[in-house]
């Protein structure tokens, strides 16, 4: 036991505590209020590893820079900077709600290493109204479940016959349309693109659907 006290030091323990914590508090969060809604499988691999990622980026960045006085801040603020600026580094556009949620599993991981001077109890309160807060979203404002469809009749996307485009599309999809939302239109083709909001179980985010079938956005 003394040679293992000698191996691991007590900082390195810490932050192997703060890491089971976080780990906890993002699975949590991903797998008990994301997931049972969104059953986005690639987004809950992506917010469960970049939490760990992020978590141990900023503690050995915090651990290398302790002795580098005056420049603590300097590079902290870079390296948040270099952190944040991640999100961005994609190839298909992210929903809002992803966003949130993969902002927030980021600022949590930084919170959760950054947080050296407190005390476990205090983290775990930390991490509790978090994880409170975000309850309190996803059980008083539920996102409306939604899909992006490929639609050939252009002649019913004027807003004068918007009921006859609804009542289309409530026959061939047999979805309970609660509103429909026009996007991009191909005058070529004689087709659009339609966002089609409706009462259903699951939220579907519109993002999974194929890319070919996101056009140009353009205005009625």
């Amino acid at each position: 036991m003394e040679a293992l006290s000698h191996l691991i030091s007590p900082e390195f323990c810490n932050m192997l505590i703060r890491f089971v914590i976080c780990t906890i508090v993002n699975w949590i969060i991903v797998d008990r209020l994301y997931y049972q809604k969104s059953k986005r499988r690639d987004f809950y691999f992506t917010f469960m590893l970049i939490g760990v990622a992020i978590f141990f980026i900023v503690f050995f960045m915090i651990f290398v820079l302790e002795d580098m006085k005056g420049k603590t801040g300097i590079g902290v603020g870079i390296g948040l900077f270099g952190i944040f600026s991640i999100m961005r580094y994609r190839t298909d556009t992210m929903p809002v709600r992803e966003m949130t949620y993969l902002f927030l599993l980021i600022c949590l991981s930084v919170v959760n290493a950054l947080a050296s001077n407190m005390t476990y109890p205090e983290l775990l309160i930390t991490d509790l109204i978090i994880i409170v807060s975000v309850w309190m979203c996803e059980l008083h404002l539920k996102p409306e479940p939604c899909k992006l469809v490929q639609y050939d009749r252009i002649e019913l996307i004027k807003p004068e016959r918007y009921e006859d485009m609804k009542a289309d599309l409530q026959q061939r999809t047999g979805l309970d349309i609660v509103r429909i939302e026009v996007g991009g239109i191909d005058m070529l083709r004689d087709m659009a693109v339609l966002k089609v909001y409706y009462r259903g179980e699951h939220m579907q985010s519109s993002n999974s659907v194929d890319n070919k079938l996101k056009l140009k956005q353009t205005e009625y």
